[in-house]
């Protein structure tokens, strides 16, 4: 899945609409057809809105769509496709709203020229927080198209029925209009006074049924073009000078025999030094040829000693939440454990790396640009290069995963300073060496918990401190009288870029909390999903609990039992996931095999059950590299993870037999199904190898070395 889509109406594509757009200029980018705007504004006065408040939005906002002369629905969102199926669930979301044909819906996605500003794809907010705004605004849509078709049929609106986008007068059949017919050769602004209904959930004729994503078959034609893919006249590819440490600094360097190689120019622009040639290959023989000196300037520390870093670092204490008093918690537990858990630092590693093609016509800038976030990315453009907004167009075509990592877009800027200083088009397509060096990685952390229960197995006390992991999943989750949750994050620990990595935090503390919840299973000779339900009120919780064990098949037994099973809980985005897991450990070695994963998830309405089946396969599958294998070495500033020789994320081979449980929730409201079933993979594993070995792992990733380690401790 390595190309984009192409530039074209018909591309898949969506953001917002630039500053200050005049409104024929408007209209001239959509073509003919009917352009519906919804309460509370019209489109242009929050156009205007978004310039005054800075681009932001209104929170009642709702996106907007197209109804085009031949019964084609348009919709634009500021979201990107990046694998997660948004591409295919939207429009099952607004055929059915519209009552129109699901495949007659077109998605326009992550284009600054056409779609309505957004901040970025991220944290599984597409369905959850997008499809609420795109769903009313389709029901407005529909109503407008009622009130259209009662004038053109001069019947009332209650005489009238619609069906695949056809409606028609229920006292007369032969009456009838379709909505392309409604709005061939018109362009009408229409709104209405009052808030428009949505369709009752029973009623809907594809939301809940499983599709294939629209974009499966040309991504694996390879006819799906990505960023690095698009084809300019004059296209020239550019490799950039990068310094060998997060702690160097370029102090003098030789491009002589990078300019005597034929077909190559070198370019200089303050300290971005780059080679340029119409042969890929050409650029990659001289960017090795150019010599350059540095100074370091490097923090003294490693993977090793990271962790240490961490909690002698200079923060703030901020308590999340608390409930009663610790420490009446502690004097009345009968048993008291406190346990330290670490995380490494891990790669995104897309299989697309980061990539961006620019090119400059006139005073405008376009970039196609492989990134999560296409409007931060303009707005970076039209900043580096000093033009006004609506002088940059940023495309996004489709992105080859991000999973947090392609929020940042440095590959942007370069192919535009590049494309300025050339007068002619240019592609910026990262190496993998580069998309490790600069990567944002999930930050190394530590959490720290002391927990307390009674002699009956009832947790008295929950004290939870985390450290740079960030909050995200650190809720506490079961019922407990006695518990805070304290988090450390202020100041600046990391030697190179950290940020967002799926379900930012979640995968520590989930892993924390829950291996810590085993402990006291096992301490308190409880089976450890008798001792979870004995110890929740989450109603939620003991419903994904109790179908993940009816699908595992599960029969309870006090931990270590031999038999390798672990269990895993825990919500994010709205989501509660529970994940049960059977392994096996050749205590010789070291190596853990996961035979099989099941995983419940209580979603909400589930708009495309596929989608999200493969979606919770993926997290699955993805989850068994942070747990087992995925871990940033490094010096000081100097990465030396540069490719997947030295960073192993899973294999084929790694793959387990999973079963999955969608909890049937269609009376409420769709939440976030991109993350969830990532957050307990390495929890449940951890969990499965203490059960099958009675060692207890503390620190991701459960390498051969560190299970070796503590099988000999246990």
């Amino acid at each position: 899945m390595r190309k984009a889509i192409k530039n074209d109406k018909e591309s898949l594509k969506s953001e917002e609409h630039i500053r200050e757009i005049k409104r024929r200029d408007f209209f001239k980018l959509l073509g003919g057809g009917i352009f519906i705007f919804f309460q509370p504004f019209d489109a242009f006065d929050l156009l205007e809105l978004q310039a005054q408040q800075g681009r932001s939005l209104p929170k009642d906002f709702n996106a907007f769509l197209q109804i085009t002369e031949d019964g084609l629905v348009n919709c634009y969102t500021g979201k990107v496709e990046m694998g997660q199926g948004a591409i295919t669930s939207l429009p099952q979301i607004m055929a059915d709203e519209l009552d129109v044909p699901y495949e007659k819906v077109k998605m326009f996605m992550g284009d600054t020229d056409l779609c309505p500003w957004d901040r970025g794809t991220n944290g599984s907010q597409t369905i959850r927080t997008f499809s609420i705004s795109m769903r009313a605004a389709a029901a407005e849509a529909k109503a407008v198209l009622m009130q259209l078709a009662s004038e053109n049929l001069h019947v009332p609106v209650s005489r009238l029925e619609v069906k695949d986008g056809l409606v028609s007068d229920t006292a007369n059949n032969r009456s009838k209009v379709s909505y392309g017919e409604l709005t061939k050769g018109k362009k009408i602004e229409r709104h209405l006074d009052r808030k428009a209904v949505l369709k009752d959930a029973a009623k809907f004729k594809y939301v809940g049924k499983p599709y294939l994503h629209q974009d499966a078959r040309i991504k694996v034609t390879g006819e799906a073009e990505f960023s690095a893919d698009i084809k300019l006249p004059g296209l020239l590819h550019a490799r950039i000078l990068r310094p060998p440490s997060h702690g160097a600094k370029l102090l003098t360097a030789d491009v002589s025999e990078a300019e005597k190689i034929k077909g190559v120019r070198v370019v200089r622009d303050g300290e971005l030094i780059a080679v340029l040639s119409d042969d890929r290959d050409k650029a990659d023989q001289a960017i090795v040829k150019v010599k350059a000196e540095y100074s370091f300037d490097e923090i003294k520390v490693d993977d090793k000693t990271i962790f240490d870093r961490i909690l002698n670092a200079k923060s703030t204490a901020n308590v999340v939440r608390s409930n009663g008093d610790p420490e009446t918690g502690r004097k009345i537990s009968d048993t008291v454990i406190e346990s330290e858990f670490h995380n490494s630092y891990v790669a995104h590693a897309p299989i697309e790396p980061h990539a961006a093609t620019a090119m400059i016509e006139g005073d405008k800038i376009t970039a196609w640009v492989s990134t999560q976030t296409p409007f931060p990315a303009q707005e970076s453009i039209a900043r580096e290069m000093n033009v006004p907004l609506e002088k940059v167009r940023v495309i996004t075509p489709f992105v080859g995963a991000g999973f947090g990592g392609k929020s940042a877009h440095r590959q942007s800027v370069e192919a535009v300073k590049l494309a300025r200083i050339t007068g002619r088009p240019v592609v910026v397509a990262w190496t993998r060496q580069e998309e490790f060096f600069y990567d944002t990685f999930r930050p190394a952390a530590v959490v720290k918990i002391t927990s307390g229960m009674d002699k009956s197995g009832r947790i008295t006390l929950w004290d939870y401190h985390t450290y740079y992991a960030g909050s995200r999943g650190s809720d506490t989750i079961y019922d407990v009288q006695h518990s805070r949750t304290t988090d450390y994050s202020r100041g600046s620990v990391h030697p190179f870029g950290t940020g967002a990595w799926r379900a930012p935090g979640n995968n520590t503390n989930t892993f924390a909390r829950e291996s810590q919840i085993n402990i006291m299973a096992s301490k308190a000779g409880i089976d450890p999903l008798d001792f979870r339900l004995k110890n929740l009120k989450d109603e939620k919780m003991i419903g994904v609990l109790k179908a993940v064990a009816d699908k595992f098949g599960y029969t309870s037994a006090k931990n270590p039992s031999g038999r390798g099973y672990g269990i895993a809980c825990g919500t994010d985005v709205g989501t509660w996931v529970a994940h049960m897991a059977e392994v096996k450990v050749d205590k010789n070695t070291g190596h853990v095999q996961v035979i099989r994963v099941a995983c419940a998830q209580d979603m909400g309405l589930c708009i495309n059950p596929q989608g999200a089946t493969i979606q919770m396969e993926g997290c699955i599958t993805m989850g068994m590299g942070y747990a087992l294998t995925e871990e940033i070495q490094f010096q000081g500033g100097n990465i030396r993870n540069q490719s997947f020789d030295t960073y192993e994320i899973p294999r084929f081979s790694w793959v387990p037999k999973i079963d999955t449980v969608i909890m049937d929730r269609k009376d409420q409201a769709p939440q976030g199904g991109g993350e969830p079933a990532i957050i307990c993979m390495g929890a449940v594993i951890a969990n499965a190898v203490f059960d099958a070995t009675g060692a207890r792992l503390y620190q991701l990733p459960m390498t051969p070395e560190r299970i070796l380690a503590a099988m000999k401790k246990a």
